[in-house]
């Protein structure tokens, strides 16, 4: 009893849930069983080599995640879509060339679907399985039924194995720790109204020591969430409509704790200012909002719950916001000084007089009170729009009818493709050499005679990796694999002899530990238990001892040498040679963005200027969002690559996140003027021109940094407060755009709030430019320019 304890918690450790201990249970349950009824009840060869190996594929080399429903409809489809692949596979398998060509195109397209969905990504292996196999086995278009007879038994049977052989729990890699999040920052929330609000409590102490305890936590759950984010090759997200929203909550979280961890370094409202209990009142909202958005995301799937409490708290926070943003406007000292006194004063010095500093300090509060309830809105947003896919019934989902406010499966599907479709792409680069290799690979097992094409194709497929090194170190590996894997069953041979009766024991055990190896030991132990199995599979069906093990290891060599070669040949350096141009991209893009929403929001604020552009995704906005997508990808790529990284990760991540952060900032600007409507009165011209410069000055900024990256000169050092600009915006504001009561203008204030938008992103490069000039310094790493 002892030993098998040990044995399971060795491989809680080693296999998280025992995700690969219940595929590969399944597998030695159904595919020997599959085989048995094929080779010994039907009779068919061609049928039992189809069953068994489809379930292979629809067992061992998939594993959908969550609830069950979503579970079994991802299985039916990869079978019918295996099913559509194993009969073109076979109508290309009798011409060499058309064999080696259809192999490359079909290669291409299920490798390159992959950027699509997480689904299609985790398919990705069985879809091509389900193609190889019959590619290598040259049959007429006759053998096609019998073929289809075998993969429809393997995937019939696979769907019963899911539901009800040790059926796997729902899982979820973002819900559990976004929900987590979400209740610890409206926690740290809540702790920083109490402390604010003590005063000289004789308790202050004990509010300061729980509220550092609630910055720790609430920074925990965020990084938590990210990391979840990052732990798999590929977005942990579907092209459901659920999904789709879920995922875009890991990048408005880190934006959240980035504008609440920035509202800690600046200074507070006074204790007499007005603003003061307003402006908690709006944090105390947007906690209530994050602690009902955790409420709905957990109970999503239980009938009696709604999007009700949800809503209310939304309102109210948006009640908040008004309040404070009117309290704040309402005091503002706007003409404290004659317009003449401010035309001829030159603000030589560029330091904010008294009343100017008076008046940017007075709107401050509002400003931290807007930003961070847009923040916690978008959050809300997402959670409501995951509910609301959630809560659709079986015909609206037949009929694709989608919750408003998020495009349909095609046109994400389409945008997701599309951001791909680029030269530079990591993806679009491990299709086409995923896709090269596998078509030489069948070319050259034809053209060469060997006995078991098929393998030769395996090999290929097994240890072709994202860049040279990775593919050698795989090669080396799978052969050392192999070989272990074909002297074991050279001596189990030897010692057992080819006893039907003994291989049929052997043949479960041998799945079992193929499942079980590659994850809880080591590629090479699956290699060398994969051997294993093929050496007792074939040996069933036609004895041959220790020969066919051999004949494992000559077309596993082959298959290796042609991985190697292809990766030697198509951009050997792999994803570490494009982070740094996939970084460069997407800091010009969202900078680029930048600016484009502020020349939306001055367009929006000046009726005399012409009509404005109405709102919308702008071309701008498209190819930020593209180029941050290939980074996510090139950087998971990255990740999983194997060696030693030029670059601490935390540093990696920082470059990384404060693209997100860029883009987030384009979007909250983009949203705070699409409510404006312009004023009529009030000359906006030389405030419009402050803006404008404010705006090119950031993007200039990240250029010369996505220059640097790129090797064009050291990064730039990060850019100081220019208070001179400041005082010039603040004084067009001031005299131009005072409203007739004398308070502040609602375009006034957005016109300052633009500005703080700006300086956010402006201060977002104290947080990168290290990072940055670590990244260039490198030796290593500099040498990693395309």
């Amino acid at each position: 009893m002892r030993p098998m304890m040990s044995l399971l918690d060795w491989l809680s450790t080693h296999d998280p849930g025992y995700s690969a201990l219940r595929r590969a249970t399944r597998t030695a349950i159904v595919m020997p069983s599959l085989f048995a009824l094929g080779t010994q009840v039907i009779g068919n060869g061609e049928v039992a080599t189809f069953a068994a190996f489809g379930s292979f594929a629809l067992l061992l080399l998939v594993d959908f995640s969550g609830p069950m429903r979503e579970r079994l409809q991802a299985q039916v489809a990869l079978s019918v879509a295996g099913a559509v692949l194993v009969c073109l596979a076979t109508l290309a398998s009798r011409s060499v060339w058309l064999a080696a060509a259809s192999m490359t195109v079909v290669g291409f397209a299920v490798l390159f679907s992959g950027v699509v969905s997480s689904v299609l990504a985790g398919a990705t292996t069985s879809l091509l399985l389900a193609f190889i196999l019959p590619v290598s086995l040259p049959g007429a278009a006759s053998a096609i039924p019998d073929r289809l007879a075998g993969w429809a038994m393997a995937s019939a049977v696979s769907w019963l194995a899911i539901a009800l052989l040790w059926p796997a729990p729902a899982r979820d890699a973002l819900r559990q720790p976004t929900i987590v999040a979400c209740r610890a920052l409206a926690q740290r929330l809540r702790a920083d109204v109490a402390f604010a609000l003590a005063g000289d409590q004789p308790d202050l102490e004990i509010l300061a020591e729980d509220r550092r305890q609630n910055i720790a936590a609430a920074s925990d759950a965020v990084a938590a969430v990210h990391r979840n984010f990052l732990a798999t090759p590929y977005r942990p997200t579907g092209l459901s409509t659920g999904a789709r929203s879920l995922v875009r909550l890991v990048d408005e979280l880190n934006w959240l704790q980035s504008i609440v961890v920035q509202a800690d370094s600046m200074p507070g409202p006074r204790p007499d200012s007005p603003t003061r209990r307003p402006a908690c009142a709006v944090k105390l909202a947007a906690a209530d909002v994050l602690d009902r958005g955790a409420d709905l995301l957990g109970a999503i799937g239980a009938s009696s719950t709604g999007p009700d409490a949800l809503h209310q708290a939304t309102k109210a926070l948006e009640h908040a916001v008004t309040a404070v943003e009117r309290s704040a406007t309402t005091t503002l000292p706007v003409r404290r000084l004659p317009a003449a006194t401010a035309r001829t004063d030159p603000r030589g010095s560029g330091e904010l007089e008294s009343d100017e500093l008076e008046f940017v300090s007075a709107l401050d509060p509002s400003f931290r009170a807007q930003e961070l309830s847009y923040a916690v809105g978008q959050i809300a947003r997402n959670i409501d729009l995951t509910a609301a896919a959630e809560r659709r019934g079986w015909l609206e989902r037949l009929l694709g009818r989608q919750p408003a406010g998020i495009g349909g499966t095609l046109a994400s599907a389409g945008e997701r493709a599309g951001a791909h479709v680029e030269r530079h792409s990591v993806w679009l680069h491990n299709s086409i050499r995923g896709a090269v290799g596998l078509g030489l690979a069948v070319f050259i097992a034809n053209r060469t005679g060997v006995q078991h094409s098929f393998w030769v194709v395996l090999g290929t497929l097994s240890v072709l990796r994202s860049n040279a090194l990775n593919t050698g170190q795989n090669v080396l590996r799978g052969l050392l694999g192999t070989v272990a894997g074909f002297v074991i069953g050279a001596v189990l041979l030897a010692v057992i002899g080819t006893s039907p009766t003994v291989l049929w024991v052997l043949l479960p055990i041998a799945i079992l530990l193929a499942g079980v190896a590659p994850a809880a030991i080591s590629f090479a132990a699956g290699q060398a238990a994969f051997t294993l199995t093929l050496v007792i599979l074939f040996n069933i069906i036609q004895p041959a001892g220790w020969r066919i093990g051999l004949l494992r290891v000559e077309d596993i060599a082959l298959g290796c040498a042609i991985s190697l070669a292809v990766g030697l040949l198509f951009w050997p350096r792999g994803a570490r040679a494009a982070l740094r141009r996939a970084l460069a991209e997407a800091y010009v893009d969202s900078a680029q963005y930048l600016v484009d929403a502020v020349e939306f929001g001055l367009q929006r604020c000046d009726p005399a200027a012409g009509p404005a552009r109405t709102a919308g995704p702008s071309a701008e906005a498209v190819r930020a969002a593209a180029a941050s997508r290939r980074l996510d990808d090139t950087f998971r790529g990255y990740l999983a690559e194997r060696g030693a990284k030029p670059l601490p990760l935390s540093e990696v991540t920082s470059l990384v996140t404060g693209v997100a952060g860029l883009r987030l900032a384009a979007d909250a600007v983009l949203d705070l003027w699409q409510r404006d409507e312009g004023e009529p009165d009030g000359d906006r011209a030389v405030a419009r021109k402050q803006l404008r410069l404010a705006a090119e000055q950031v993007r200039d900024w990240y250029d010369r940094l996505a220059a640097s990256l790129l090797g064009d000169g050291p990064p730039p050092d990060p850019q100081g407060h220019d208070k001179r600009a400041d005082a010039r915006l603040v004084e067009a504001v001031r005299h131009d755009l005072a409203a007739a009561d004398g308070t502040a203008s609602p375009t006034a204030v957005r016109m300052i709030w633009t500005a703080e938008h700006l300086d956010a992103a402006r201060r977002l490069q104290h947080s990168i430019a290290g990072p940055a000039r670590t990244a260039v310094a490198g030796s290593r790493f500099a040498r990693m320019v395309p």
